[in-house]
């Protein structure tokens, strides 16, 4: 019984500090780039979707050191699902979610694709591989280059704008929130692996269900806390592009650096998840593409699908 407890403060300790700590490494990123006039979609796709899917990086890095391959893969495919459904639906309660033309473009098609590879990989292999987590992180690489070029773009056309009225934090504040970010989510993705795994093995469940629900929403609280601020302050574009570019990371960075560690094993069930997260995306899109925004009703009905396929992943 006090290991059971001993597992559940550490996996309750865990999450404060990928929470946190994700909060201080967005803060500080955020201020960096404001200050190179940066625009609120380009930070919201690289930047802020990053610094929020590091705790998934953490935690999937960490399984997959330690051999708990099932809860690297679920985890990433859980928190895309629940990043999509939960985190756009409840920000569209507070304010329809625009999506830019460039996202439903480029951004958002490039998701679905990511996805489409992963259940591809499964279906085929039955595995990520070393040279197929390689293949993601090169795949990552050019997104980010590009979306960096995209960046540089928007600032040169930004030159001679004045800059917003935003208060920024000192330089040398922003080095201190980023660095102390980063320790806080490696440590945080320590404590919530090795008590997620424990709570695992003395309920019998499986690393499968463990990161499909507690893991994963865990992990995406990040994305929930920044996405939902960014809506009520009307910063929809952020909000929007944090979940697009999160979904992006955590298949093709957070499998890839796992993949290249440590080759994980795909399960039928997992398989199932990922086309779940695909139909799902495809509906998104659809949604999206209408009026070029996510509206409250949409909204619900992505919650309450989400909520459907919570229970049937509790009873399958």
């Amino acid at each position: 019984m006090n290991e059971m407890v001993v597992a559940v403060i550490l996996l309750l300790a865990g999450f404060v500090l990928l929470i946190k700590g994700a909060d201080f490494f967005v803060e500080g990123s955020s201020s960096v780039a404001k200050r190179l006039r940066v625009p609120s979609i380009i930070i919201g796709l690289t930047i802020v979707a990053m610094g929020t899917s590091l705790p998934e990086c953490a935690v999937s890095v960490t399984a997959s050191l330690s051999g708990s391959n099932g809860l690297a893969i679920s985890n990433a495919v859980g928190s895309n699902i629940f990043n999509l459904m939960v985190v756009c639906g409840f920000c569209s309660l507070f304010a329809p979610l625009t999506v830019q033309k460039d996202t439903l473009k480029k951004e958002f098609p490039l998701s679905i694709i990511c996805a489409v590879l992963l259940a591809g990989l499964g279906l085929w292999g039955m595995s990520v591989g070393r040279v197929d987590g390689i293949c993601f992180i090169v795949i990552f690489l050019v997104y980010l280059i590009m979306m960096v070029l995209n960046a540089l773009k928007a600032r040169k056309e930004s030159a001679g704008q004045e800059q917003e009225s935003t208060k920024m934090i000192p330089v040398w504040l922003c080095v201190v929130y980023i660095l102390g970010g980063a320790a806080a989510i490696k440590f945080g993705g320590d404590f919530v692996v090795n008590g997620a795994s424990t709570v695992a093995s003395k309920f019998g469940l499986s690393d499968t269900l463990i990161g499909l629900t507690i893991v994963s929403m865990g992990t995406s609280l990040p994305e929930l806390v920044t996405s939902a601020v960014a809506a009520k302050k009307n910063e929809v574009d952020m909000a929007v592009g944090n979940v697009i570019g999160s979904n992006i990371f955590n298949i093709l960075l957070v499998l890839g650096i796992a993949g290249a560690i440590s080759p994980m094993a795909i399960v039928m069930e997992n398989i199932i998840d990922i086309l779940v997260l695909i139909v799902m995306s495809a509906v998104v899109l659809l949604f999206a593409n209408s009026k070029h925004k996510i509206e409250r009703g949409e909204g619900i009905m992505m919650l309450v699908a989400y909520a459907v396929y919570m229970v049937y992943i509790c009873i399958r």
